[in-house]
């Protein structure tokens, strides 16, 4: 991809980035969702990977407002954060602290498009177009109610379930340290 010479091109390559990620994570989600332990957020990452087929037709419907082709570019991004989130799923059986993990990696993931999804809103409204940037809006409201979602379940209960047995571990991490101190 060349670089780009205008706010419009640099706009262009943004939504390619996006549409890619929103289909790296509709591979990623089914995945996060099979390893959590705690059906609610089972229930709450499945109903965000039905938003994000969600995001791509809006990303699709972008691309035809802006008479481009429907064609992605690759998010190294969201690939990273993607890639950390599955080692932990790789790693961890089905537990509050893999449920912890996937919140994580999650969020992670809601931050980043988040903050993509407020550039292009930006630029989409610097650039008068209106109908792109209410359609990107959407979305943006919706990574943001994700990221609120994950939020509520990890001070909700997760995070401190995720604990247990932590005071145990750290207790004899201790006691051993102690002992080969001696």
């Amino acid at each position: 991809m060349p670089t780009p010479s205008s706010l419009h091109d640099a706009f262009v390559d943004e939504i390619k980035d996006l549409y890619d990620a929103e289909q790296q994570l509709t591979k990623a989600l089914p995945k996060m969702a099979k390893g959590a332990a705690n059906s609610d957020l089972r229930n709450a990452l499945e109903a965000h990977l039905e938003e994000t087929r969600e995001h791509v037709s809006r990303l699709e419907q972008v691309f035809d407002l802006l008479d481009e082709p429907a064609k992605g570019k690759h998010c190294a991004g969201i690939a990273g954060i993607i890639k950390e989130g599955s080692e932990a799923l790789e790693k961890l059986d089905p537990s509050a602290l893999l449920d912890a993990c996937i919140i994580a990696g999650g969020q992670r993931a809601e931050h980043y498009e988040m903050a993509a999804y407020g550039t292009v809103v930006a630029w989409a409204e610097t650039l008068e177009l209106p109908e792109v940037a209410e359609l990107l809006s959407k979305t943006l409201a919706e990574e943001k109610a994700a990221d609120e979602t994950l939020t509520t379940l990890a001070e909700d209960g997760i995070n401190e379930a995720a604990t247990a047995g932590d005071s145990e571990e750290r207790k004899a991490g201790a006691a051993q340290g102690r002992h080969k101190a001696k």
